[in-house]
């Protein structure tokens, strides 16, 4: 088998046996999914992002943990072949391809786990890692009432995906991200083990797995703690001027009780204008309004700011018991006078919300454009400053999508994971979610990103960039900072020939 894979790299000849190659190298793997060459399939080669484009060598479709074992055993018989998982194919910097290797599509997986359990009294689901979180969504609110804690703002992104990144929304203030709410997991590493891990039982992989990019594993199952489902989500936005006002609630609203807060905290940037897309009209979440500029002070700056708030609610509550819980809340926030959006929609409704935007985006052609985004967390520390230069002047007239910022708090987030934090209690998160027409317009926005962070670095920020992307070594040795030394006893353990995740380039294959 492994005469057989050199061959079909190495030979100039090989696309005219593909199709035998295909049957070869299926039987020798003796694989229960399907396999295909990488040349028939495009999903294996581009990303949401539509930056980025490397041909596989073969896109496969495992049956389960068995069939990516036998693939990352395969590449591992091999001097040079790289083994890519790839979810619902939502990186933005082809960190899920694998140039000239073996991308696995998750998906094919999806419904290999679904099991209801109760771990310690609470209840939890074991899930498949190329499961959808809105499936996951539907099927725990629809059979038992149940939801998982934390979310994405989208949910068209797969379990395994965002745990080995993290998993950031507007809960993430009170349950930490998506990799602070399991329990287990069952991983494929890089020498083609399949190990069961948690606090307890393989920390080691458990913690450097959750944020860990792929680097020591592929997640085939996790269990996902969950908690009763709400009916119904009151959704508010408020407006303000000012941005140490707009920090200053903020940061308030995610450092209550739980029943002293909303139940939901998010939080972004708009320009003062009517610009379509990141202007008054991105604001007004009941369509029948419309937002009135005259609310807003004589000394409002080129942007202004919007907090994304929710609260839960039972059909069975009183209106006015709502109206009155709603009220006390808001009610004590500085925002703009008569600059206030509610509307109340289903907790379905609500979590899905960007599902719409999507299919919206869809019908319009938009959503097939290259998205140039940029993710970072800033610490509070430099926030302030950061509004001043990048907000204020680098990206005053938008983006073209949306500039999303709220704070998130520290000690939601377990230190063991694998995930970079800037320092303190509390930090942003800071997502620019560009929409670039192909051609020039693409460069540019890039450029752009990089602009941002360059200076960061050159001003000191305490930041990381979430979803990270670098080409050096230097910079990712830069952005795990002490860390780094853990992650490079983690490859060393879990991936010791850095077979796995190749798009991140963090790590050179190796031969040993």
């Amino acid at each position: 088998m492994i005469a057989c894979l050199g061959r079909i790299v190495h030979d100039s000849d090989a696309e005219s046996k593909l199709d035998d190659d295909v049957s070869t190298i299926f039987n020798s793997l003796n694989l229960q999914g399907s396999i295909e060459n990488g040349d028939v399939s495009g999903i294996a080669s581009k990303d949401f992002g539509g930056l980025y484009s490397v041909k596989p060598l073969y896109l496969i479709r495992p049956s389960g943990a068995e069939d990516i074992s036998r693939v990352v055993k395969a590449a591992a018989g091999t001097p040079h072949l790289t083994v890519a998982a790839r979810g619902n194919g939502h990186s933005i910097n082809g960190q899920a391809m694998a140039d000239g290797g073996y991308v696995i599509d998750m998906r094919s997986t999806g419904e290999n786990h679904f099991n209801l359990l109760t771990v310690n009294g609470s209840p939890c689901i074991d899930v498949s890692g190329g499961a959808l979180w809105e499936d996951v969504l539907r099927r725990c609110v629809s059979r038992f009432g149940l939801a998982p804690r934390s979310w994405t703002d989208y949910l068209s992104l797969t379990v395994g995906g965002t745990l080995s990144n993290a998993g950031v929304s507007g809960q993430a203030f009170r349950y930490g991200p998506q990799t602070s709410n399991v329990t287990e997991l069952e991983v494929v590493t890089g020498k083609g083990d399949i190990t069961v891990c948690s606090e307890t039982q393989n920390p080691e992989l458990f913690f450097g797995a959750l944020g860990g990019l792929g680097q020591f594993g592929i997640i085939t199952r996790a269990r996902v703690k969950l908690q009763p489902a709400p009916d119904m989500v009151r959704w508010i936005r408020v407006v303000y001027a000012e941005f140490e006002e707009f920090t200053r609630d903020a940061e308030f609203l995610v450092s209550q009780k739980e029943d002293e807060s909303f139940d939901y905290v998010e939080g972004f940037v708009f320009c003062n204008n009517d610009d379509p897309v990141n202007g008054w009209p991105s604001v007004q979440l009941n369509p029948d309004q419309e937002f009135n500029p005259a609310h807003l002070p004589q000394t409002a700056g080129p942007v202004l700011y919007c907090l994304e708030l929710a609260v839960h609610y039972r059909n069975s509550d009183q209106p006015s018991t709502v109206d009155m819980a709603v009220s006390r809340l808001v009610g004590g926030l500085g925002f703009v006078d008569g600059l206030i959006s509610q509307v109340d929609v289903s907790y379905m409704g609500f979590l899905l919300r960007v599902k719409r935007a999507e299919q919206d985006a869809k019908a319009n052609g938009v959503w097939d454009n290259p998205h140039p985004w940029l993710n970072l967390f800033v610490s509070k520390s430099d926030i302030v400053e950061f509004d001043r230069t990048v907000f204020k002047k680098m990206v005053k007239n938008g983006i073209g999508g949306p500039m999303l910022i709220y704070p998130l708090l520290r000690s939601k987030w377990d230190s063991r994971t694998s995930v970079a934090l800037p320092e303190g209690e509390i930090f942003y998160i800071v997502a620019l979610l560009r929409f670039a027409p192909k051609g020039p317009s693409v460069e540019k926005k890039v450029a752009e990103n990089r602009e941002i962070v360059k200076w960061c670095i050159k001003e000191g920020l305490d930041f990381k960039l979430y979803l990270p992307h670098y080409r050096a070594k230097e910079d990712w040795k830069r952005h795990f900072g002490n860390q780094w030394t853990r992650l490079e006893k983690r490859k060393a353990n879990f991936d010791p020939m850095s077979i796995l995740a190749p798009g991140q380039r963090i790590f050179k294959r190796t031969n040993q």
